[in-house]
């Protein structure tokens, strides 16, 4: 019989998929997103890697909707994300206003993921410098 934990660096047990300083992007998909004050803004629906870096380059962010109908994604620069282990979820310190004017997608449009302006403006509307990933 197998299991799916190992001793962590600190002595306490961690899943196989997740380390002190990692995780499995499937772990990530589906993890909240935040205020600080806790209030919930989504979830991340996908991680998108940049294949020649090997780094993250966003996190698709889902929200609004019910039970999938109606809900809106935005990718967001994985540099205006981080961890926080108090709430157990990552943070965006993001009005609600300035969340809902964001880039998005949604499934049923093509989308270029390599358009370099569209990058641009991305990234300038969460004030995060640089094209994100490898053109």
């Amino acid at each position: 019989m197998s299991t799916n934990r190992s001793t962590g660096g600190a002595g306490g047990e961690v899943d196989r998929d997740e380390t002190y300083n990692l995780i499995a992007s499937d772990k990530v998909e589906g993890t909240d997103v935040r205020r600080s004050n806790g209030d919930k803004i989504g979830a991340i629906y996908r991680l998108m890697i940049d294949k020649r870096s090997g780094r993250v380059a966003y996190a698709v962010l889902s929200f609004g909707g019910f039970l999938g109908l109606g809900e809106s994604r935005r990718p967001i620069p994985w540099e205006a994300l981080r961890y926080n282990e108090n709430l157990d979820a990552y943070e965006l310190d993001i009005g609600e206003d300035q969340l809902r004017s964001a880039p998005q997608y949604n499934d049923s449009e093509a989308f270029d993921w390599s358009d370099a302006e569209w990058n641009r403006n991305m990234r300038s509307h969460y004030a995060v410098p640089g094209t994100g990933y490898t053109m």
